[in-house]
């Protein structure tokens, strides 16, 4: 059956309609998993690429997607972000929807920016997606940042001040995450969690947001105080041991 796919796959991802562009990129990541070598041997993977280039940004973010999943099933980085491909990715991020944002953003986090300046370029155009009102797209948006802070710290510490407001900046979203229903709030914790391990100063004083509410479901409690154990100091240790 995958041999009699391929004709009319290859016609739907050159389709004048986006909607048939879009789909038929998800197909290819299906077709992956099943036939990989017959994937690569009919050019579909240069298709998808040449789909991040497309005019729909929701074309863009499906061919992300899609060549997100092959990276992750075959193990092999076949993404390959250049400083074009950057550029419409970024520009794809204000118009997709938020899954599509998603996408983007995690194939972000795996580049490597060239220099402090350009990764500083990239938060620039990230940033606006922590007050997003979806909490995977802001989770995603922190995980880029966070990730380019590394690259700004170590170009030679001249960027110490933007490294700082920065800092400023990632806690009030990652507070708000905290009043979402528990699940989101467990996966939200189980991130700060990392973070804090990283990067204590991020949230140092906002220690009072992971005190226990009595309706916590025990998963969170647990987090909770995780947390407050890596993140107490002189500063708040009386706030604590009064909780």
């Amino acid at each position: 059956i995958t041999e009699y796919l391929c004709e009319p796959l290859s016609r739907a991802l050159r389709d004048d309609d986006p909607y048939v562009r879009k789909t038929a990129a998800v197909c290819v990541a299906k077709l992956f998993d099943i036939a990989p070598a017959l994937v690569q041997e009919r050019g579909f993977l240069e298709i998808l690429h040449d789909l991040i280039s497309d005019s729909n940004p929701s074309v863009v973010a499906n061919g992300v997607a899609a060549l997100s999943e092959i990276a992750e099933t075959s193990g092999k980085d076949v993404m390959k972000i250049s400083a074009a491909v950057l550029q419409k990715l970024l520009a794809a991020l204000n118009e997709c929807t938020e899954w599509g944002q998603v996408f983007i953003l995690d194939s972000l986090a795996k580049y490597t920016p060239a220099d402090g300046r350009e990764a500083e370029g990239i938060i620039e155009r990230v940033t606006p997606r922590l007050q997003h009102a979806n909490s995977a797209v802001v989770m995603s948006a922190v995980k880029v940042i966070l990730s380019y802070m590394e690259i700004m710290g170590g170009a030679g510490g001249g960027n110490a001040d933007a490294i700082r407001n920065l800092t400023r900046k990632l806690a009030p979203p990652l507070v708000t995450l905290l009043n979402s229903e528990a699940e989101i709030q467990y996966v939200a914790l189980r991130n700060i969690n990392l973070i804090v391990q990283k990067r204590p100063t991020i949230l140092e004083n906002e220690i009072k947001v992971f005190f226990c509410k009595y309706n916590d479901p025990i998963y969170v409690k647990m987090e909770k105080l995780e947390i407050i154990i890596k993140l107490v100091s002189e500063k708040n240790i009386d706030q604590v041991l009064l909780e």
